[in-house]
């Protein structure tokens, strides 16, 4: 059956599960099965069968495992995100590591969930990645973005007075909040306005500096000037 590309279904979002455990395939096939407007298009035991069968079925997401015989989940993703971009990487790994987290979201992943995820916390990244947005495990995230500021405050530049790449003061101000670690729900209080606007000023600030996740914009704030490095 893997002979003949499969065409996309208007409406629904197509999955494939990359993991080497049969019965964590099959646990997840069963749970996505109960999501509405998601459809398990094919299951993969490695990486090199997950490229593979990613050309075939033409997924929107996978849920990638690291660990991985013959080529490994962050191999794999680099080779979709050169060439397959249109699919988008969530990584659901028992591992939060700081090195699996860093060579996944290198390699071009879009989420990275741990296994103790609930099903709840799958589809919403699911679909959060399908809709061209980026997301992570909240305890990863903090010591992402922890590690990215020690990084890149090191050799920080002075804040500047007049944004870079066309950035208003508001999307600055948006960006620079994003480096100290804020939620878009946190940076709205912070800003009282609603979080609605928060997502608006994030979407065109990611549109003008080229960005394409929080942690890249992490990098960006620090390396424009945008950020100022803690005491």
């Amino acid at each position: 059956m893997d002979a003949e590309v499969t065409l996309p279904r208007a409406g629904v979002i197509r999955v494939l599960i990359a993991d080497d455990q049969t019965v964590v395939r099959e646990g997840l096939a069963t749970l996505l099965a109960a999501m509405e407007g998601v459809e398990v298009v094919a299951s993969a035991r490695d990486g090199e069968e997950t490229v593979r069968l990613a050309a075939l079925r033409r997924p929107d997401v996978v849920l990638m495992d690291l660990r991985m015989p013959r080529c490994d989940g962050v191999e794999a993703t680099r080779r979709l995100s050169a060439e397959q971009p249109e699919v988008k990487v969530v990584v659901l790994t028992t591992y939060a590591d700081d090195s699996s987290v860093f060579g996944a979201l290198e390699a071009g992943a879009r989420g990275y969930l741990t296994k103790d995820a609930g099903a709840a916390e799958i589809a919403h990244a699911i679909r959060t990645v399908h809709a061209g947005e980026a997301l992570l495990d909240p305890s990863v995230q903090r010591r992402l973005l922890e590690t990215l500021r020690v990084a890149s405050t090191a050799a920080a530049p002075p804040l500047v007075e007049t944004p870079p790449d066309g950035l208003t003061q508001c999307e600055a101000e948006v960006l620079g909040l994003i480096a100290d670690g804020l939620s878009s729900q946190d940076i709205a209080a912070s800003l009282h306005v609603s979080e609605t606007t928060v997502k608006t000023h994030i979407n065109n600030l990611f549109s003008k500096t080229g960005v394409r996740d929080r942690a890249q914009a992490v990098r960006y704030a620090y390396g424009h000037g945008l950020a100022q490095p803690r005491p």
